[in-house]
């Protein structure tokens, strides 16, 4: 069944892990919240791509296979990027779920469809030769090395609590499904797809083959958005707009800035590696590859009023 398009803009909105639990049953209380949100948007005729982080959720279930394997016997590993692959499909699920509930309670004709995507990335990208990512269970030194030696994986110590895997953070190069995302939003389905960056993969003799990798969902969001040619690029974060000399007292909040402005403001060190930085590297790398398009960086209550233009911060050519 063909479902009809939004008269207004085509948006990827980029969920960040404030949006989702630590549990199942947490996220699935959640999402209904962010489902409201969403088809807010969706209500005034956006047209929606929605990504999502999997952090959280990748790690457990990661550890849930380690620890099973390691104890009952009879539990397989399981390879990093399948268990990326069942992240995103349960968070999937769960997203599209909450979306067409809160479609059908409105009266809303269109209907969602949740793809586990893979993400192309380059084998010779700097990032393999230094992984940088922790995931999945702590182990003990003795067993980190042990587990190296048979797997070749890296193994690091994390802030005095134990091992952990680490794994490299690649940057995405295309994804594998953009045609059927793009297909699907013709159709007028809003769409669920690069969810936590997508499935980390690299192509070798016209085959495709998954490495274990984690890929920032941000910057594998503004490459969707890019590619489709979005209106706008929205990362969702815990604050409704961007700030310099952030928790200082002249801390002063952003409203709209360039992308010259943006990377002046990174050669200062304005933005924390590990928090905003990665948002606003990821709106400059859209802009950069399509300039007709905007990003917003702003809170998920204050999605629908970004998109009026009513708040958050905009990042423009």
């Amino acid at each position: 069944m063909a479902y009809e398009k939004g008269q207004g803009p085509s948006v990827v909105i980029a969920l960040g892990g404030n949006a989702l639990g630590n549990t199942p049953q947490e996220q699935l209380e959640l999402v209904e919240g962010t489902a409201k949100n969403i088809v807010d948007m969706i209500a005034e005729g956006i047209n929606v791509i929605v990504s999502h982080g999997n952090g959280p959720q990748v790690g457990m279930i990661n550890n849930a296979f380690d620890y099973a394997a390691a104890n009952d016997g009879k539990t397989p590993e399981m390879p990093f990027p399948e268990c990326g692959a069942m992240s995103q499909g349960y968070i999937g699920y769960q997203l599209s779920q909450a979306i067409l509930n809160e479609l059908k309670a409105r009266g809303i004709r269109r209907s969602t469809a949740a793809l586990v995507t893979q993400t192309v990335v380059d084998a010779d990208d700097p990032a393999f030769l230094d992984p940088t990512k922790p995931v999945g269970a702590f182990l003990t030194e003795e067993e980190a090395a042990k587990r190296a030696a048979e797997t070749g994986a890296t193994y690091k110590e994390d802030a005095g609590r134990g091992w952990r895997m680490v794994v490299a953070s690649p940057k995405p190069v295309r994804l594998v499904e953009f045609d059927a995302v793009q297909d699907l939003m013709n159709a007028g389905y809003v769409v669920v797809a690069g969810g936590g960056g997508g499935v980390p993969v690299i192509e070798k003799d016209g085959k495709y083959y998954g490495v274990p990798a984690v890929i920032d969902k941000d910057r594998s969001s503004a490459k969707m958005a890019s590619d489709y040619k979005a209106d706008m690029l929205v990362i969702l974060t815990a604050v409704e707009k961007v700030a310099i000399n952030f928790g200082k007292p002249d801390q002063k909040n952003i409203d709209t800035m360039t992308v010259s402005e943006a990377k002046e403001y990174i050669k200062q060190g304005q933005f924390a590696p590990g928090s905003m930085l990665p948002k606003v590297e990821a709106c400059i790398e859209y802009v950069e590859a399509f300039p007709g398009g905007k990003a917003l960086i702003t809170s998920l209550e204050c999605a629908a009023a970004g998109l009026r233009g009513e708040t958050g911060t905009i990042v423009v050519a």
